[in-house]
């Protein structure tokens, strides 16, 4: 738990010096005073929020990554991180006067201006992209970031009220989390308790006082099992340092809410006392293998909690943290004891996460722990395929989900998912181009659907098809923002090539007119309009006019016969004489909508409709009358047609028993599909059965109609209208 000391208002340089001679060369230590004083001096008149000088703030974030025993530069960084977002010093002169890779590090931590967006929100999600965009290529522009949060955090309370608890939000949504999967332990959790205590401080300060009182009560019966542990590792002969480790607030309360609505769900009730398990013991011992005879002897001592023991030596989480955890029974109290064995080594990383492993690399993130490595990657991955910043934004929220869940490969490889995966998530966890073609999987060797949930420790092989394709349905229950992100981004690439097609077809038959194709254009008409309308070349005009964002006939106008001719061809009637061919495999950019339901051999009219596409209707369906006359296109039907349409019918009927089963029959035989059924009593003795079916043309729904017309009970049926 936040211990929340006073902080110091003011760390001077003298005493940031000072700490540093502890491990950096006099030489490093002189370059960060001249790079203090070069941040001195542009931040010279400046104040915080609190009153005093602005270089107060770059000194005491330096401070906290010097705690971390971060690279001179690194520290540099730090005292000119607000640099080049509050003063007129740019990227390039900041290059000059130091060099190249400090000028990156601050420009990395440095947010967006927000007058290129159009709103808060944009640009807090925009300047959060391209800080985790730089913190690909430099993992020091996150650390500083997060120390800079920190600090902020530790000064908040001099802000109003509105914006400290928009503060603490986001930090409680992005920044804490963005530490914890860090393995940053000690920031993470103060981070969370200074948002705990500045968002709710009445609940801060009622748990703060609950949790002192219990801890006061169960430290005698703590210092008995340490006392018991220490004897039983002396008496074959482990060296060991023992620790109490005490839960942060946030954590404590944030399980207290779990409870709270789990309570709502079942009777059981959980005491006070279980939800205060506020203490655990923390056995630090030499080595890996020490750490495993130190599990032997603490279990000899106490009775270990069937079920709770955990290797998270041979499987690390997904943070980096390594570490073996058992719960014991503690022989005076009821509750169980939680205890976590290391080494040294553990310790550090457990304490400090990435920046543990700062001493032992090189620049940049080639040697951070695989998975945050991989987790890094994702993050890429969710950038390319998120379609805006406020999409970006909420897939990285669901990526920081705190439930873990380690699943195999077949070949034995981990991979971390979010409690509540399923298949595809694990599917898309591998690779996007497997998740795409995924369609179904075998999990501990039985066969399973995509939308299964995933546990701890199953073996996943998936099973995927090359011509496989992800559904819009695949949204309604993966968990991942980068499973989200893959199919999100495969839809809309799928859209805009079946967009494209549509729009070279109706083009083409809109130059039809003038005896012109797309070839036949001149390259200067054409790339002239591009200019006027700002589109980068022809692929995107194409996807514009199968969207329905652009009118075919408007735009072949203006290629052919110049501007004035567009205005007049808006009532010219001839536009509409060629008819486009409708296939019925055009895709999701020529929709068929449910109010008239047209299949092949009805008349029918196309609408445009604005970022869609096109809306086919038949030609006497009653919603035609709402949209003008330039926006209609004349439609015909292919010949021939492998597609299937859906239609809808009523058949009214006498109440008997297997009616419906023998209906069902009868339209399954005629070669067709029932998608829907929804029943009506009429008048007691009679129902009316509303089918929606799938069709090839309007001669095969006649002879679906035939074969149900003979049916005895059948009293009346017919097409259903608009």
């Amino acid at each position: 738990m936040s211990d929340f000391k006073p902080f110091p208002t003011r760390i001077l340089i003298s005493d940031l010096c000072d700490y540093l001679e502890c491990y950096l060369p006099e030489a490093q230590i002189r370059e960060i005073y001249h790079t203090y004083l070069f941040g001195a001096e542009a931040h010279e008149g400046q104040q915080r929020k609190s009153g005093e000088p602005y270089i107060y703030h770059p000194i005491a974030v330096a401070r906290i990554l010097a705690e971390m025993r971060m690279d001179h530069k690194c520290i540099m960084a730090a005292l000119l991180h607000d640099v080049l977002e509050d003063t007129d010093y740019s990227k390039e002169q900041l290059a000059e006067a130091f060099d190249e890779e400090i000028a990156e590090l601050v420009d990395g931590v440095s947010k967006l201006a927000r007058i290129d967006f159009k709103s808060r929100a944009d640009a807090q999600a925009a300047s959060l992209q391209k800080m985790l965009l730089a913190m690909a290529k430099d993992i020091r522009v996150i650390l500083i970031k997060l120390a800079d949060r920190l600090h902020n955090m530790r000064t908040l309370s001099v802000m109003p009220p509105a914006k400290s608890r928009r503060i603490s939000k986001e930090t409680l949504e992005i920044y804490a989390p963005i530490a914890q999967r860090l393995g940053m332990q000690n920031l993470h959790e103060e981070l969370e308790d200074l948002s705990f205590a500045h968002y709710w401080p009445w609940r801060y300060r009622i748990l703060k006082q609950a949790v002192e009182q219990a801890q006061k009560t169960r430290a005698k019966r703590f210092a008995k099992v340490e006392a018991a542990i220490a004897q039983r590792l002396q008496e074959v002969g482990m060296e060991g340092k023992i620790r109490v480790i005490r839960r942060n607030l946030y954590s404590i309360y944030r399980e207290m809410r779990a409870s709270a609505g789990k309570q709502r769900k079942a009777e059981r009730k959980r005491n006070f006392s279980e939800i205060m398990d506020t203490l655990s013991l923390r056995i630090i011992v030499s080595g890996r293998g020490a750490c495993y005879r130190a599990l032997g002897c603490t279990h000899d001592a106490y009775l270990p909690v069937a079920g709770k023991f955990q290797d998270h030596i041979a499987i690390p989480k997904s943070n980096g943290h390594q570490f073996l955890y058992t719960e014991l029974f503690g022989s005076t109290q009821v509750q169980a004891i939680r205890v976590q064995l290391c080494t040294e080594s553990m310790e550090r990383v457990l304490r400090f996460g990435i920046a543990s492993h700062w001493m032992d690399q090189s620049r940049g993130i080639s040697r951070a722990p695989p998975m945050i490595r991989d987790w890094i990657q994702t993050l890429l991955e969710l950038q390319r395929n998120s379609e805006n910043y406020k999409e970006f934004y909420e897939h990285i929220k669901r990526e920081f989900l705190p439930d873990e869940i380690y699943v195999f490969t077949p070949k034995g490889e981990i991979r971390t998912l979010p409690k509540g995966a399923t298949v595809l998530d694990f599917a898309y966890a591998i690779h996007s181009d497997v998740g795409n073609h995924c369609v179904a999987a075998r999990v501990d060797r039985i066969m399973q659907p995509l939308q299964t949930p995933l546990h701890n420790g199953q073996t996943v092989e998936i099973i995927s098809a090359p011509g496989a394709i992800p559904s819009a349905a695949w949204l309604s229950f993966v968990v991942t923002g980068k499973a989200r992100a893959a199919i999100r981004a495969y839809l809309k690439n799928l859209k805009r090539r079946e967009a494209e097609e549509l729009g070279r077809r109706l083009l083409q038959n809109a130059l039809k007119q003038y005896g012109q194709t797309l070839d036949d254009l001149p390259e200067e008409s054409l790339q002239a309009y591009l200019r006027l309308t700002r589109l980068p070349d022809l692929a995107k005009l194409l996807v514009e006019i199968g969207m329905g964002n652009r009118l075919p006939a408007l735009v072949a106008a203006r290629l052919i016969l110049g501007a004035e001719a567009s205005v007049q061809l808006q009532t010219d009637e001839s536009t509409q004489t060629s008819q486009l061919t409708i296939q019925g495999t055009e895709g999701i950019t020529v929709r068929y909508p449910q109010c008239c339901l047209p299949i092949p051999g009805d008349p029918i009219i196309g609408l445009f409709y604005p970022g869609q596409g096109i809306l086919v209707h038949r030609q006497n369906c009653k919603n035609l009358g709402e949209f003008q006359q330039e926006n209609r296109l004349a439609l015909r039907w292919a010949h021939c047609s492998e597609a299937t349409f859906s239609t809808a019918i009523r058949v009214e009927i006498q109440d008997r028993s297997g009616a419906l089963a023998e209906i069902a029959r009868n339209i399954t035989e005629a070669d067709s599909n029932i998608e829907s059924v929804r029943s009506y009593d009429k008048d007691g003795t009679n129902l009316a059965l509303d089918f929606q079916i799938s069709v090839r043309d309007r001669d095969h729904l006649a002879r679906i109609l035939r074969r149900l017309r003979k049916l005895p009970f059948v009293l009346r049926i017919q097409r259903k209208q608009n």
